[in-house]
């Protein structure tokens, strides 16, 4: 695809909080430049701080902290979830200012009395600071007006890769993944029904697996339909088990006038030596009717405690409403199956146990199949969040998102997804037991109606109704960029990658590696980069992450200044900031234009893709590739994938 310069822009610019939220037409009410009175309670759980009195801060999520300097202040703050919770101010070297003790019985309150100095700049609880954590902004006085930290989220300029040629020739790849076996191959799952190996000499020539007769017929041109996900069972090194979902014509159960059938099954290798598939071997695990074409997720993994991760769409169509999409608690707004746990497995991620099932036939996704007493092909843990709540799917795991397109699990279990956004916002979130991430009363941080899409309204509930699940808070992303801000295009559609585990590109050392699929819907897409905290990573993940002075991650600019001093820093509400990646051609010998793919165009131009964005994969020694497609076309062959590694020559 040619670039279009339409739709070109500067790789350095700001995102402003203030910015995004004018483009959806909210006027909000935490840019007004006034001190909170002397008096402050907030309640604390582990999700988030959560704004009690002033009325400026209720029910705020995080709320900024507005001081005057000078002032005493007396904060009061309740557990709300019985965790073991404190409260922490730093300053902008991170050097705590004030620590109280640990309080950890749920309804025990716990004063804090403080005077606001010049130097304080944030809040949170020791225990759980990547959630719990918020800013503190001194205004009047000597504080100064905070200017400064309404800038919001910034992406910046981040380090310059390069792009690797590994394989090309596919329609659209949207996966790379590996199994736990001694062989050095890398299985590439291509959207019209292929997954094929790259081993040490390159693609074979032959798929290991071919389920494009059993897919429902793709639509020409653009389609969200497919074979969507793959995954290797922990022991696929001894019992040859894998599994795979795709999207199959209509079945038997399907609803009349419903678009197709999301399946999960398992195959099993022809032989010992696990070369190929038998594509005989296919049990179903899973059917689940989907009333629309678009909005079928795919993302399928394995956690480290050996049970297998389902991502689920809402189900297709817009605002997670119409034919398919069931009534939920919030009457607000039509719809829908994200904020369902009952009627169907929309909308969510599942986790279930596919050595535990209890007969050779599938379970169905929807409806009667639900009854209890069914027999299924799969287990459940026994420490899914709904297992002992009547009348609800105790397949779930988590809940209340929209389209989630690339989704990857931690060496120690935490699950990042990346959620597609409809109108105005995309988000990856920290997908934890039992969450709710707010689609459709949220689109990303904001409020979010089906009668307004592209006017979100100025208030929406934080939390379910006590009647619903027993009450529980609706889940901020950790990552969260518009549509567009300032003018021009940010990217449309978020594609979910990995924390770089590798060893052979420094810069990416403890960073979450992600993109865009597309710039505006017709431009390339975009690589990014983020830097979750390191109290997060040191929770989370095995990374190990160096100090670097020439750190790429720069402060938010300062008034009159190009950039930063360098150094961490943590958007307002805990998202983590976005830089993008520059991405030049991995070969030596290539001009400044980059790497011709097969149609004759670059990979990168001015150091920015110059294809569009499908997925990422990861392979055995933590290293991460790029899955692209010079066109939307599933009829093309132009798909190609890249591997990123080290830049290799001086940045132009």
């Amino acid at each position: 695809m040619t670039r279009n310069d339409d739709h070109a822009f500067s790789r350095r610019w700001l995102l402003r909080s203030s910015a995004a939220l004018s483009i959806a037409g909210v006027a909000s009410t935490a840019l007004a430049q006034e001190a909170l009175p002397s008096e402050i309670e907030l309640g604390g759980r582990v999700s988030s701080w959560v704004g009690q009195t002033p009325d400026a801060i209720a029910d705020e999520r995080n709320p900024t902290l507005r001081l005057e300097a000078g002032q005493e202040y007396t904060l009061t703050w309740e557990n709300l979830d019985g965790a073991a919770h404190n409260f922490v101010i730093v300053d902008e070297n991170d050097e705590r200012l004030l620590e109280t003790d640990l309080v950890a019985s749920s309804g025990e309150t716990q004063t804090v009395e403080f005077t606001a100095e010049e130097g304080m700049v944030g809040y949170f609880c020791g225990p759980h600071r990547s959630s719990m954590n918020g800013e503190i902004e001194l205004v009047g006085g000597d504080g100064g007006d905070g200017a400064a930290t309404d800038d919001g989220p910034l992406i910046g300029e981040g380090p310059t890769v390069g792009l690797e040629p590994v394989a090309d020739g596919f329609a659209n790849p949207i996966t790379l993944e590996t199994a736990d076996e001694d062989a050095d191959r890398r299985f590439i799952v291509d959207q019209t029904g292929t997954i094929s190996v790259h081993g040490e000499d390159g693609l074979e020539s032959e798929p290991f697996l071919d389920v494009s007769d059993r897919l429902v017929e793709l639509r020409e041109g653009f389609d969200e339909r497919g074979l969507l996900g793959l995954a290797f069972h922990p022991d696929f090194a001894e019992n040859g088990r894998f599994f795979v979902r795709y999207s199959a014509p209509p079945r038997e159960d399907t609803p009349e006038g419903y678009d197709h059938t999301f399946v999960l099954s398992e195959f099993q290798t022809a032989d010992d030596d696990h070369a190929s598939a038998d594509p005989d071997s296919e049990r179903t695990i899973l059917e689940i009717p989907e009333p629309q074409f678009n909005h079928n997720a795919g993302p399928i993994a394995f956690g480290p405690d050996g049970f297998l991760y389902v991502a689920t769409g809402d189900g297709g169509g817009a605002n997670d409403s119409g034919e398919g999409h069931v009534e939920d608690w919030y009457d607000v707004n039509e719809g829908g199956n994200g904020q369902d746990t009952e009627e169907n497995l929309l909308g969510g991620i599942l986790r279930i146990d596919v050595d535990g099932g209890t007969s050779e036939t599938s379970r169905d996704g929807g409806g009667d199949a639900a009854d209890e007493g069914d027999e299924r092909a799969y287990g459940i843990p026994d420490d899914n969040p709904l297992v002992d709540m009547e009348g609800h799917r105790d397949e779930y795991y988590a809940w209340g998102l929209r389209n989630p397109w690339g989704m990857t699990l931690t060496s120690e279990g935490a699950i990042l997804a990346a959620d597609v956004g409809q109108e105005l916002f995309e988000e990856v979130d920290h997908v934890e037991r039992g969450g709710n991430y707010g689609w459709n009363v949220r689109e990303g941080t904001h409020c979010f109606s089906t009668e307004s899409p592209t006017e979100p309204p100025e208030e929406c509930p934080q939390e379910t109704p006590e009647s619903v699940r027993g009450g529980e808070p609706l889940l901020d992303p950790v990552l969260e960029y518009p549509h567009e801000a300032d003018g021009e295009p940010v990217g449309v559609s978020v594609i979910g990658g990995y924390l770089y585990e590798g060893e052979e590109v420094d810069p990416l050392a403890g960073t979450y590696v992600f993109g865009d699929w597309s710039r505006d819907g017709q431009s390339p897409g975009r690589l990014f980069v983020a830097r979750p905290p390191t109290a997060w990573l040191e929770e989370n993940a095995t990374v190990e992450t160096e100090e670097d002075d020439d750190d790429p991650f720069i402060d938010p600019p300062g008034e009159g200044d190009d950039g930063g001093d360098g150094g961490e820093t943590e958007s307002e509400g805990g998202l983590w900031p976005i830089e993008e990646l520059e991405v030049e051609t991995a070969s030596e010998d290539d001009d400044d234009d980059g790497t011709e793919d097969d149609d004759g165009e670059p990979v990168a131009v001015d150091g920015n893709m110059n294809r569009l964005v499908y997925g990422f994969g990861r392979d055995d020694a933590g290293e991460l590739y790029v899955l692209t497609s010079a066109t939307p076309s599933i009829e093309e062959d132009d798909g190609a994938v890249y591997r990123i590694v080290p830049q290799q020559r001086s940045e132009h």
